[in-house]
């Protein structure tokens, strides 16, 4: 039995990843919990678990006392032995000295035995969920591949396989054009990690901007050896992003790179996003460069800062360009105002010296 039993703990480590000797420690505690129950709060216990020996012994401890009590006194047998018996366990007992008499397995009684398989499965959970604690922390805010297991039909939400744990991508976090089935495998962004009462938690997604980022630093080399910087991204998920780069070298064409032979880079992560729109454009420290940029594929004449210091600005592109600037609903202004930091106001060449003249004359 005994064989079988540290045989289940070698097991359980080569399953589970479990240390046999953290399990060990658990059930010694368990046991202890056990026999205290069974034996009126009796916890001087010695559990001796030696796997190398195939040793699995439980002890005991109680406190010699006279064959003969005084007057009305009445032997504690859980805690109590007299010195008669003491002596048959161990033949140099004295009075006030401790025995400890071996315990066989059914004497913990059955209350007792299933107090400790309680506080083993306890233990064992404990541990798996510091494995998948540990083991969502070192992906944090990374792109990792998981498995789709199965997707709710009611909420249309997929439950993924990362590693040996299990995290969900709600629905809100996928792309429209993913049409996900169980067997899968898919790219997730790992946006965050937290505790929870029912366990560790990934929040991860595949709308979140940090998922395109990742994205770019697999296919672009440049950006992974740090030649070229992504400075920003801005990005409505399944639709269009855009994003700033720069280069630490001169040598080097950021947003080619990024684009790369023939669009085969940024063709890539397309694909990956279901055909979502990229637009790269060149990061500046130069507010006006930037958001003059940022405002791709619209040509901008003119970009005029307030004078408040206030991150505001007004832009000119052309008449015939006014909508393109804009973008279907406003999405181009709205991901170039993202991109940057900056509150964009957009307007047509034929009315902007207008609003400059008037700029002039407040100024005076």
């Amino acid at each position: 039995m005994n064989r079988e039993f540290f045989d289940a703990l070698d097991l359980l480590e080569k399953e589970k990843g479990i240390p046999a000797e953290y399990m060990i420690e658990k059930i010694k505690n368990a046991i202890g919990i056990a026999v205290k129950r069974s034996y009126n709060g009796n916890d001087d216990v010695l559990v001796i678990m030696d796997p190398e020996k195939c040793v699995f012994e439980v002890y005991l401890r109680k406190e010699v006392v006279e064959d003969e009590l005084p007057g009305g006194i009445r032997l504690e047998a859980d805690h109590q032995i007299f010195l008669s018996e003491a002596r048959k366990i161990n033949p140099a007992a004295n009075v006030g000295d401790k025995v400890e008499i071996r315990l066989e397995t059914k004497e913990f009684g059955r209350i007792g035995a299933q107090a400790a398989k309680h506080v083993i499965r306890q233990g064992i959970r404990e541990v798996e969920r510091g494995q998948v604690m540990q083991e969502f922390q070192s992906r944090n805010q990374e792109l990792i591949t998981a498995t789709v297991e199965r997707i709710d039909p009611r909420t249309g939400a997929a439950s993924l396989m990362i590693g040996k744990a299990e995290a969900i991508l709600p629905k809100s976090e996928q792309i429209g054009a993913d049409n996900l089935k169980e067997g899968d495998r898919i790219k997730v962004y790992v946006v965050d990690v937290k505790e929870t009462e029912k366990g560790p938690r990934a929040m991860i997604s595949r709308t979140h901007p940090g998922m395109v980022r990742r994205l770019f630093e697999m296919e672009v080399p440049e950006i992974y050896d740090g030649t070229v910087e992504i400075k920003a991204v801005s990005r409505e998920a399944g639709s269009r992003t855009k994003l700033a780069v720069a280069s630490n070298d001169a040598n080097v064409d950021a947003v080619g790179a990024c684009i790369g032979p023939r669009g085969a880079r940024v063709g890539k992560i397309v694909e990956e996003l279901g055909g979502e729109k990229i637009d790269i454009v060149e990061y500046s420290d130069d507010p006006i460069k930037f958001i003059s940029a940022a405002l791709s594929p619209a040509t901008v004449l003119e970009v005029i800062t307030e004078p408040d210091g206030t991150r505001a600005c007004h832009v000119s592109v052309p008449d015939n360009q006014l909508s393109l600037a804009i973008g279907n609903r406003g999405q181009n202004a709205r991901l170039a105002a993202r991109l940057t930091g900056w509150k964009i106001d957009i307007r047509p060449e034929s009315t902007f010296g207008e609003l400059t003249r008037k700029r002039s004359e407040a100024a005076e």
